[in-house]
């Protein structure tokens, strides 16, 4: 077996060495030029005058270009009808936007003489917040987008309690440790190669194209290996391939830009913040009878991804649970600041945290456990036999415990209602975590511990305890649904070694080494047998971006279909030298088996060859069973859920705010697993990252619109000490349902979810505090923890 092993990621020697080549690691030509952008020092305004003489005579500038000398489409937008300017034309809508090109000798003299500009402007006055956006009416879209399903406003008025609140969070810097960066190599007859830290390929290969208006097939795009993503870079490198891509065809020599710490953090797109508001009609038990979510997106100046986020958003309002009568209200909203995009989640945890925030409201109000709570209103369990894992007393248990899991079947009124159905009208067919959340909370000790922190919090009047236990619903797929398809090539040499390529993209993740235990599994070969190579427009066409939690479960099942037809091509060859059916051909232990014969897999290889049979094959797949109205709202956008829950205890000192994690128990579903230590080092890095989101990750913008927190030393990421002292991570064992590589689960976003528990954890040792309800805004920095404990204590 290859697959359902915990190997060491492939690059894993070379990460550690320093010997894996990223970007600014390929030696480039002798006459290289070097790229930088010349900023904006405004917000908004109009250029009313630029005066670049000072840039072209500094030492080594080659070139100064502006949006008048660009060839072809001045534009970088990932999003259709937008137009994202590559190089402002006469309006600046956000400091840090770039104005015009500078093409030196060195990385250095660029970035010196980009600075040299005199640009004067007519200043506008901006908008930086969500209020300025609604009180201009500066949006995308015409208005609102409305989700709903049932009567919330009846149910609110009828319930026997209501509660409204509202909570904000900021937006997240991505911090991968390789800035965005792209060279391009010009070819003949004007075609060129981008080499580019990009999570799509393909999309860089249609912007190039559009900037030197030329085909695509004039592009071939190469990505290695990003040395990070997280969505960061699915759009934001478009800008600098196409800026190198225009100085290549222009001046016929190689062209490279990096982007240094301080211009990525200023001119990239961040995580979109929200506000949420939110009014709540519930039983006298907790349940959620009815509900309205107005959620509040700030986008940014340009459109970018920020329809599809806030649409995630909207489709995770629910999370973990059934919401009978709800209607979620999106507003996406336009500044003067950086255009938000993909981020890790990719609207998913915005949408979730608002609906946690309610469920522990709802707790703290009713003065019951916020796990009773949640678990009163999960949806319902699935069916015996299907839940995963579990034997038929378990699952009983499960489905009928009314204190633990989701209470009889019918509403207010006593109509029987179906609890498996979200506010979107997708039935959710595959839940467990009924099931999986009493296992946590009985292997971390949740109910000892919380009757621990709550007699701790008695006797210590200044430093302060919290524990919460918070579980995650993601859903996988692309929303936007023609973009669930994959491709593959895969080739077989005479010698038996095999090499394959597919359109996914590998910053770190795992990805490749995941999708070549695919392939040594189908081949019943080991490791070493298997080469994945840099995923490559020229051999993989029309790849979806590596994104929404998809790369396995898309490209590693269009290599398995390839890796099926080669093996189905070479078991006929060996059949016919040995006279059997092809059904009886066996290919394991890198040996090919036929009744008492064996043959090494090098020699079936060599055999298929000399019999004239291609060992090369192309592999494509499409997502199934999905379907998706976005307008309308309604459908099923998700081939599958992954669930997870974990459990955050915290320590909070309340004299000055300071806190600190001191134990975090996971308990995470990934299906059967390709990879456990893969799977389980995503699962600790996604839930990190989460909580520094909601902890310490803090964008701070002065009165100009000028980020203040551009650099290591003002913009704070969880460190290794800011991990848990104790970190316990298990994964829930139970195939997936969906037909996916090998039943597995996506394992990339769904675990950030899971560092909502730290947040609800610290809110809750600030509700030790004093009788009032914390109302913690994120990220939940020492300064916001202090003044939430003085609204408690009113």
């Amino acid at each position: 077996m290859s697959v359902s092993r915990p190997l060491p990621h492939d690059a894993a020697r070379l990460h550690v060495t320093g010997a894996a080549r990223y970007v600014d690691d390929i030696p480039v030509p002798a006459d290289c030029l070097h790229a930088a952008f010349g900023l904006s020092e405004i917000a908004a305004g109009t250029i009313t005058e630029m005066d670049l003489n000072a840039v072209r005579a500094a030492p080594g500038v080659i070139a100064v270009l502006t949006a008048a000398d660009l060839p072809g489409h001045n534009d970088v937008s990932p999003a259709p009808g937008f137009v994202e300017e590559m190089l402002s034309s006469g309006e600046v809508y956000y400091l840090g936007q770039p104005i015009f090109l500078v093409l030196a000798e060195s990385h250095l003299q660029a970035r010196k003489a980009a600075r040299l500009g005199v640009i004067r402007y007519e200043e506008r006055k901006p908008i930086f917040t969500i209020e300025d956006a609604l009180a201009a009416n500066w949006r995308f879209e015409d208005g609102p987008r409305v989700y709903e399903s049932g009567d919330p406003e009846d149910a609110i008025a009828t319930a026997p309690r209501q509660i409204d609140g509202s909570i904000e969070m900021g937006g997240q810097e991505h911090f991968y440790l390789e800035s965005q960066a792209a060279l391009v190599l010009p070819q003949e007859n004007g075609d060129v190669v981008v080499h580019c830290s990009s999570q799509h390929p393909t999309e860089i290969q249609h912007k190039v194209a559009e900037a030197l208006d030329a085909p695509m097939h004039a592009v071939r795009v190469e990505v290695r290996r990003m040395g990070g993503g997280f969505g960061g870079k699915e759009s934001q490198g478009n800008a600098l391939a196409c800026a190198c891509a225009v100085a290549a065809r222009l001046t016929g020599r190689p062209c490279k830009m990096r982007y240094d710490r301080d211009d990525d953090m200023v001119i990239t797109g961040k995580r979109h913040d929200f506000r949420i508001d939110y009014r709540v009609g519930v039983s006298a038990e907790g349940k959620i009878l009815g509900i309205t979510f107005e959620q509040y997106c700030r986008c940014g100046w340009a459109q970018d991804l920020s329809l599809p986020v806030a649409d995630r958003a909207m489709l995770h309002a629910d999370n973990a649970y059934f919401l009978p009568n709800v209607r979620i209200t999106s507003h996406r909203l336009r500044t003067n600041t950086q255009s938000a995009t993909a981020f890790r989640g990719f609207g998913g945890p915005q949408g979730m945290l608002g609906i946690e925030r309610v469920l522990d409201h709802i707790a703290h109000d009713l003065g019951r456990d916020p796990l009773q709570v949640r678990r009163l209103n999960y949806y319902a369990e699935a069916p015996l036999g299907e839940a995963g894992g579990l034997s038929a007393p378990a699952a009983h248990r499960a489905r009928t415990d009314g204190a633990s899991m989701d209470g009889p079947p019918e509403d207010i009124s006593g109509k029987a209602i179906d609890r498996t159905r979200t506010p979107y009208h997708m039935e959710v067919e595959d839940f467990c975590l009924g099931a999986l959340t009493e296992r946590l909370a009985e292997s971390s000790g949740y109910a000892a511990r919380r009757a621990a922190v709550a007699e701790w919090n008695v006797a210590n009047p200044i430093l302060k305890k919290g524990i919460a236990l918070t579980p995650v619903k993601f859903g996988i797929s692309f929303t936007l649904t023609h973009l669930n398809q994959a491709g593959a090539l895969v080739h077989v040499y005479s010698d038996g070694s095999i090499q394959l390529n597919h359109g996914g993209t590998e910053m770190g993740q795992g990805l490749f080494q995941k999708v070549a235990q695919v392939a040594a599994q189908a081949f019943g070969v080991g490791m070493d047998h298997v080469r994945i190579t840099a995923t490559d427009t020229g051999k993989v066409p029309n790849t979806s971006a590596t994104a929404a939690s998809s790369g396995t479960d898309l490209n590693g099942m269009a290599v398995k279909l390839a890796c099926d037809e080669i093996r189905e091509r070479i078991a006929a060859v060996i059949a016919e030298r040995y006279q059997a059916a092809p059904s009886d051909v066996r290919f394991a232990g890198g040996m090919v088996h036929v009744g008492a014969e064996a043959l090494s897999f090098a020699q079936a290889a060599q055999a298929a060859y000399q019999a004239r049979v291609s060992l090369s094959a192309t592999g494509f797949y499409r997502t199934p069973n999905i379907s998706w109205d976005r307008i309308a709202g309604r459908g099923r956008p998700f081939f599958y859920f992954a669930y997870g829950a974990a459990v955050t205890e915290v320590v909070l000192d309340t004299l000055t705010g300071e806190n600190r994690i001191l134990r975090t128990d996971i308990l995470h579903d990934a299906g059967a697993s390709l990879n456990p230590a893969i799977d389980i080092g995503q699962i600790e890095g996604g839930y990190v990252q989460g909580a520094g989101w909601l902890t310490t990750e803090e964008l701070v913008w002065d009165t100009k619109g000028r980020l203040t927190t551009h650099a290591p030393s003002t913009y704070k990421i969880p460190a290794c000490s800011d991990r848990p002292e104790i970190f316990n991570t298990e994964l829930w064992e139970a195939p997936n349902r969906a037909e996916t590589i090998y039943r597995s689960k996506a394992v990339g976003e769904p675990p950030f979810m899971l560092g909502i528990s730290a947040f609800l954890a610290l809110s809750d040792a600030v509700a030790a505090c004093g009788p009032g309800y914390p109302s913690l805004d994120a990220p939940a920095t020492p300064e916001r923890v202090l003044r939430a404990i003085a609204r408690v204590r009113q």
